[in-house]
């Protein structure tokens, strides 16, 4: 009776909507956000009501993860929803392509008005408007917490005085008023928060100074971890390294200098209470305009970030809080506010490009490696993957993580690390039972007892590979020129 009647009100949902014009889509992505730091996501500290507001009313995805934990490919695959080997942006250098097909422009083609403001990425030092959008407002690089200089559509270039949260969301407000209200309409908002220089608002900057932060409990149990790991511990990514400039001299592996540690977290929290006002005020308009329900709002992470974790910060690796991010959804045709839904399967960023484009009845994206999780979110989807692979590639002007090819299910992590030249791995491979070792503090990958598991592992790796069109002997990756101790070079960090 149950199933019946749950498949009664789907009916019903689907039905009501049916006949309504195409949702607004509200895209909020936030960068370098670990779940963790949400309230609707556990933290015990970081308090975010207006985004788990969303979440209470909507759907929360327990486990996503990105396909690259680095921001230009993992943006790339949420536009496409294809792994970053098959869209081409593989580092933090490389443009989108101009004539790749995106779920952005599959919106515009089919009458969208549609709108991108703050941080693209996709282009170290190209501001420029990008194709499928009525109105594009960027910067150069990363941009800066205070008084960034924006390209407004091609118009002119400005700096605007003020916290790059406020402003970006200033933008999108004032675009939102003006725009042609005959027409449905997607927003994107790309945030720099909370990726480094971590720098809160002024009226966040206390709001943790009485929280103790100490080293997380995997930072310094290396046995049996990869040489890699230990020689990346006092580089910029590295947790005796500078930690993003809050500590000014390093290397520094004294116990007391866990406090720079700290304070370098508590400025990654302050930031996350911008956005969360943010939150609370593009809702507030879209109450006020009485557009809330017609509005499908997506808020999520681009990758996950490591702070202390094996030693590390920063991402790219495969570990487990370099791949998790946040993906929230709420949308009263998906599922009733009054019925939020938390989904346990796998999510992940190249699934959001289908799943946007089905709730919006807009042209689905053809060949794509992601899949909507539309279906998943209402009545169940037995064929949801069990499995995925993640890639991430060396790179020259931050080499301080190998190339990485990992797969991952639901209770097992696999990791291996290809030189880059078609020779065997240059690194020692990496093995967790996730179920019974969630800090992945113990490397399985020399234990005979696990010998089997790892064979499954290192084949269901090579098939999902092929299922996106790349094998061992065409996947190209740059030559693994080893862990360096030297410092990024300032314009690109």
């Amino acid at each position: 009776m149950n199933i019946r009647l749950l498949a009664l009100s789907t009916l019903l949902l689907t039905a009501a909507h049916a006949g309504a014009k195409q949702p607004n889509v509200l895209f909020i992505l936030c960068d370098d956000l670990r779940p963790s730091a949400l309230g609707c996501y556990g933290s015990p500290h970081v308090k975010t009501p207006h985004i788990d507001r969303l979440a209470n009313e909507g759907v929360r995805f327990e486990n996503a993860f990105c396909t690259t934990s680095l921001c230009s490919p993992s943006r790339a695959s949420i536009l496409s929803g294809l792994y970053a080997h098959s869209h081409g942006v593989t580092n933090n250098f490389t443009e989108y392509p101009n004539e790749l097909a995106s779920f952005p422009k599959n919106l515009h083609a089919a009458g969208y008005e549609t709108a991108y403001i703050g941080k693209w990425h996709m282009g170290e030092d190209n501001d420029a408007p990008r194709p499928g959008f009525d109105y594009f407002v960027t910067h150069k690089g990363q941009g800066k917490y205070f008084d960034t200089e924006f390209n407004l559509n091609g118009a002119k270039r400005e700096v605007i005085k003020g916290y790059y949260t406020t402003i970006v969301t200033d933008l999108a407000l004032d675009w939102l008023g003006k725009r042609d209200g005959t027409k449905p309409w997607c927003m994107m908002i790309g945030h720099k928060a909370p990726h480094s220089f971590y720098t809160p608002e002024p009226k966040h900057e206390h709001a943790f100074d009485d929280v103790r932060v100490p080293y997380p409990a995997s930072a310094f149990n290396l046995e049996g971890k990869p040489d890699w790991i230990k020689e990346r511990l006092h580089t910029w990514h590295g947790i005796y390294g500078p930690l993003f400039e809050w500590r000014k001299k390093f290397p520094d592996d004294r116990p007391e200098a866990v406090k720079d540690f700290e304070n370098m977290v508590h400025g990654y929290w302050g930031t996350i209470l911008s956005v969360d006002d943010s939150v609370a005020r593009l809702r507030a308009w879209l109450e006020k305009t009485r557009q809330l329900d017609d509005t499908l709002i997506v808020f999520m992470g681009d990758n996950g970030l490591l702070e202390g974790e094996h030693g590390m910060v920063d991402k790219r690796t495969a570990h487990e809080p370099s791949l998790r991010i946040p993906i929230i959804a709420r949308y009263p045709g998906l599922v009733p506010a009054e019925k939020p839904q938390v989904i346990k399967q796998m999510a992940l960023t190249i699934d959001i490009a289908p799943s946007i484009l089905e709730l919006t009845g807009a042209p689905a994206l053809p060949a794509i490696h992601g899949k909507s999780w539309v279906k998943l979110v209402r009545t169940g989807d037995p064929a949801w993957r069990k499995s995925w692979f993640y890639e991430c590639n060396y790179e020259k002007q931050f080499p301080y993580t190998p190339n990485v090819r990992a797969v991952r299910t639901d209770g097992w992590l696999y990791a291996h690390y290809p030189h880059g030249d078609g020779k065997p791995d240059r690194h020692k491979a990496e093995l967790y039972d996730l179920n019974n070792d969630p800090l992945e503090l113990k490397n399985l990958v020399d234990d005979e007892k696990h010998a089997g598991r790892l064979a499954e592992l290192q084949a269901e790796l090579l098939r999902l590979m092929k299922t996106t069109g790349v094998t061992p002997q065409s996947d190209k990756m740059p030559l693994d020129e080893g862990i360096k101790k030297e410092l990024p070079d300032q314009k690109i960090r």
